[in-house]
């Protein structure tokens, strides 16, 4: 894997951001009742949730 390659993954998953918002939400409204956590937590779980979420699909798409 180049460089190339890996700027071309980063540069995917910002469009990737509009399917990976709705499971961020799932899961940080699934954690917050089971676990009652801060609303600052919540977020951060939301955020990263998202993040991996694009990662994954960003990466799914540009090596398959």
């Amino acid at each position: 894997m180049t460089t190339h390659d890996i700027v071309m993954i980063l540069v995917l998953t910002f469009p990737m951001f509009l399917f990976s918002i709705y499971p961020g939400i799932v899961l940080s409204n699934y954690i917050d009742e089971k676990f009652n956590i801060q609303e600052t937590q919540k977020r951060a779980i939301m955020i990263g949730t998202a993040f991996l979420f694009s990662l994954t699909l960003s990466s799914l798409l540009y090596l398959t």
